[in-house]
């Protein structure tokens, strides 16, 4: 493996980041230690969260950067993983919030939930419509002078929201958006490619992108109509790419997998990994096995031949 920079940061990470909205909701403490085990003992280093994670499962109390934390202080290893947490959704305010107020106070939670004095990357979670850019990002070189963030991203954008944001960094030499995070994967492409993914190339902001595995459709789990009692999730899933074209996208990662005796989802977030202005995917395993199956993908190399039949397939 080779890693990879985010940004202009000094944070360089393997093509793989493990996403962790699964943990305390679908994935218990313990199964979780045992997976975050898994994936620094292959050698990757960068764990994705956000302070809202789990908070939809009733009883749930931002479990994710708990567990997390109680892990780091457990094993005693924050010195060996990147901690990528996010700001700015709805914990109670009623609105999506970028303020410098919650942007200051917010992350204090954050880092007692993580038992930690600093976060490697914090992320701006959803845009705030009502706050400007400049206003949160003083909030944030606040912050990191204070030695509490190393870097900052952001996720969610569109074009003009990043290039502003970047424009606004750079006129009052505030910190920029090292990385963005959208949603990116073989049928779901118009939320990173073209405008959003000429300027990260441009810009050198690194994509970290979430539903790599279009929620388990490019797996290959989901073929036909009768697959949609496969799991809670099925019903919506077919609906939405279970048509022509994802068909298609199905035949092309078949042939592909069966070239490179890897499983679908392990070319999926290959694609991915292999495009312009991509640093890693970000997928979660709720299972040691699972995420050995997701290091497969992340070390798998796809050549041209590959990489040109799974695009003529999205067409």
């Amino acid at each position: 493996m080779t890693k990879r920079r985010l940004g202009r940061s000094e944070l360089f990470i393997e093509p793989l980041v493990l996403g962790t909205n699964v943990v305390g909701w679908t994935m218990d403490e313990a199964t979780s230690f045992e997976v975050f085990d898994a994936y620094l003992d292959a050698g990757f280093n960068a764990i994705d969260t956000a302070d809202s994670y789990s908070r939809w499962v009733p009883g749930n109390d931002s479990d994710s950067e708990k567990i997390i934390g109680r892990w780091m202080k457990a094993r005693g290893n924050r010195d060996k993983v990147l901690v990528f947490t996010k700001v700015g959704s709805d914990m109670g305010q009623g609105h999506k919030d970028l303020s410098g107020k919650w942007i200051i106070e917010e992350v204090e939670n954050s880092l007692r939930r993580l038992q930690t004095d600093y976060i490697d990357l914090y992320q701006s979670h959803w845009p705030d419509p009502n706050t400007p850019i400049a206003e949160t990002l003083s909030a944030y070189d606040t912050l990191i002078k204070a030695g509490k963030v190393r870097y900052i991203g952001t996720s969610n954008q569109d074009a003009a929201m990043l290039a502003e944001a970047l424009a606004v960094s750079k006129a009052n030499g505030l910190p920029r958006y090292e990385t963005l995070q959208n949603e990116y994967n073989l049928v779901t492409r118009d939320k990173f490619e073209g405008p959003v993914q000429d300027l990260c190339v441009a810009e050198e902001v690194s994509g970290i992108h979430y539903y790599g595995l279009a929620s388990g459709f490019l797996t290959g789990k989901y073929r036909s109509a009768d697959d949609a009692g496969k799991s809670p999730r099925g019903g919506g899933v077919v609906g939405k790419y279970l048509n022509e074209r994802g068909l298609r996208i199905l035949a092309a990662l078949d042939q592909v997998a069966a070239d490179h005796k890897a499983e679908l989802g392990q070319v999926a977030l290959a694609w991915v990994g292999a495009q312009p202005g991509v640093a890693a995917p970000i997928a979660s395993a709720t299972s040691v096995e699972q995420l050995h199956s997701l290091v497969r993908g992340a070390t798998l190399t796809l050549n041209a031949r590959d990489l040109a039949l799974l695009e003529a397939a999205g067409k």
